[in-house]
């Protein structure tokens, strides 16, 4: 499962960020994954709950992730709408071709630290 080795990396730029800004502990951390990012959101967090129980730095630290909504934007008119799952069809002219929009990626937002 590739969200341990995510999660090791998270844990590495939270040790970057501490030595940086001299700190020596970590109370929350703050994600955004999107939905076509790959990642399986349940097995990130599990991944973090094992591996920062086992680090100093990140042993009481609280991950809160937050996923937004998929976008879909229209082949054929460019209208985009937001969706759990993919449209079957578009919501101003019927096209059945849509393409996802971004959301591929995994962003570190907030780190509280003391």
């Amino acid at each position: 499962m590739h969200e341990m080795s995510l999660v090791q990396g998270l844990l590495g730029q939270l040790h970057e960020l501490a030595k940086e800004h001299n700190k020596e502990k970590v109370i929350s951390v703050s994600m955004e994954i999107g939905p076509f990012s790959g990642v399986v959101i349940d097995s990130f967090q599990f991944g973090f709950d094992i591996l920062a129980r086992d680090d100093a730095l990140t042993r009481e630290a609280i991950l809160l992730i937050e996923s937004p909504p998929a976008l879909y934007r229209c082949c054929s008119c460019g209208m985009e709408m937001k969706a759990e799952q993919r449209p079957e069809r578009c919501r101003h002219c019927s096209e059945t071709l849509l393409s996802p929009v971004g959301g591929d990626d995994l962003v570190l937002r907030q780190v509280e630290m003391e």
